[in-house]
């Protein structure tokens, strides 16, 4: 990556979950897929740092060798999940751990797998930040979506409830009256690229 200009929210980490398997895209990882001929993993890092997060931590799992081979992440932090297999859950809880002791006091969660989602949108929901306690999620037309803003006193009920492909969906629910919502539908589609027919959302010079 290219040097950037100083974070709008240097308190604030991004964290780019970039390690799933594409089990129903044939075993092809998510994070090598493209659009508009960028890697996912890269264009997704660069909209967090392009929204103004502190730094910026990427777990991989599924062929994280070719993705260090292939993706161009420096500046990022690079996190191997070697549980990947078990699901989303892991993912976060293993990027939530990398955070320890770096001084962040939030998370900006992000998935590799929703390209339609950018740098307009992170920085909407980054800008909602207001210290540790900070509960945010995007939404779209009304409805809860990604990014999701994890302020760091959330963190350990966070990765405790992230079990399976559940995530921080369990710890929200439960926690909902606390949300701030910021709508994102304006700026953003919330699709996700899960099955050979999303394929089509890539644009050409997208998947090979």
């Amino acid at each position: 990556m290219t040097s950037d200009p100083a974070p709008r929210h240097p308190q604030v980490a991004g964290l780019l979950l970039a390690a799933g398997g594409g089990r129903r895209l044939g075993g092809r990882p998510k994070a090598l897929l493209r659009h508009d001929g960028v890697l996912l993993v890269e264009r997704a890092a660069r909209a967090l740092r392009e929204a103004g997060c502190g730094r910026v931590h990427v777990v991989l799992g599924a062929g994280a060798e070719e993705v260090c081979a292939q993706a161009e992440l420096s500046g990022c932090v690079l996190v191997e999940n070697p549980g990947w297999g078990e699901g989303m859950g892991s993912s976060l809880r293993a990027g939530i751990r990398s955070l320890a002791g770096t001084g962040a006091r939030g998370a900006l969660v992000s998935l590799v797998d929703q390209p339609g989602i950018g740098p307009e949108a992170y920085a909407r929901v980054l800008d909602a930040f207001t210290g540790e306690t900070s509960l945010v999620s995007a939404t779209y037309g009304g409805r809860r979506g990604h990014p999701v803003l994890l302020g760091a006193a959330h963190w350990p009920g966070v990765a405790e409830g992230a079990q399976g492909d559940q995530g921080a969906r369990e710890y929200l629910r439960r926690h909902s009256a606390e949300i701030r919502l910021v709508e994102c539908g304006d700026v953003a589609e919330a699709y996700d690229i899960d099955t050979g027919a999303d394929l089509g959302r890539l644009r050409p010079g997208g998947a090979h």
